[in-house]
């Protein structure tokens, strides 16, 4: 596979697009790490952080950020020699996938975009084995999980991408499990269910999600100490914070403010 083109974590501000109509590679593969809108032949929707999207070249594509800034990783790539594995992947050029092991892809994407700027003579080895095996995990997904603009039979569906939304656009408050199942009117140990039913995660490690992202972006966006973004994401143990961050991110606060 050879890539044209890579971007990780890029940062669009409020207002910005993105057009990639006439894809000059043949797929363009993103990874949304904050809510990002979507316009695809002609049809717009707005879709949650963690949301994954194969485009392939005859897509029409346009995406921007859905409210404050865009996170996301993007890769452009071809796959002339390799038809035949793109083909076996159960991956809908175009169709959104709510996807729950961000942080597996965000390394693998991470790992592509260091080898794809390095000079390591088995580069294009590596880069080829990479991304076979981001796309081989993002099709065992596809396997087992609604795409996310498909909607679910369960009837709540509606009500659990709303809280969802909100849990990421105030990570400040004191989110838990009994107060998540009554904003939407459930029982604490169906709403558990179903919530990771629907998404692939636990409501409370995705609670953490949220408040880890808003302190990734204020990090990068902001000139605010380590402690004021504790606080601004709902932590009142900075130290907490530092381990809970460096734990899923990788790197301590400070390590990923200078990167």
């Amino acid at each position: 596979m050879e890539i044209h083109c890579i971007g990780y974590n890029s940062i669009y501000g409020s207002g910005y697009s993105v057009d990639r109509e006439g894809l000059s590679a043949g797929y363009m593969f993103i990874l949304a790490k904050s809510r990002i809108s979507i316009t695809a032949d002609d049809r717009t929707q707005v879709y949650p952080p963690d949301t994954i999207v194969l485009f392939d070249k005859e897509s029409r594509v346009r995406y921007s950020a859905a409210g404050g800034v865009l996170i996301c990783d993007w890769i452009c790539f071809d796959a002339a020699g390799d038809k035949e594995f793109m083909e076996q992947l159960d991956i809908t050029s175009g169709r959104p996938i709510c996807f729950s092991d961000h942080e597996f892809i965000d390394v693998l994407i991470r790992n592509i975009a260091a080898e794809y700027y390095s000079m390591n003579s088995r580069r294009v080895k590596m880069i080829d084995t990479l991304m076979r095996t981001l796309l081989l995990k993002v099709s065992e997904s596809a396997d087992v999980r609604e795409s996310a603009n498909q909607q679910p039979s369960d009837p709540h569906y509606s009500a659990l991408v709303e809280l969802r939304e909100k849990v990421y656009r105030n990570p400040q408050m004191k989110w838990n499990v009994d107060t998540m199942a009554a904003y939407v009117n459930m029982s604490r140990s169906y709403f558990q269910h179903i919530y990771r039913d629907v998404f692939g995660v636990s409501c409370i490690s995705d609670v953490i999600s949220g408040k880890i992202e808003k302190a990734k972006e204020l990090l990068t966006e902001t000139d605010c100490t380590v402690s004021q973004a504790a606080a601004m994401c709902g932590y009142e143990n900075e130290e907490h914070f530092m381990r809970q961050f460096k734990k899923i991110v990788g790197v301590t606060p400070t390590k990923y403010r200078k990167k």
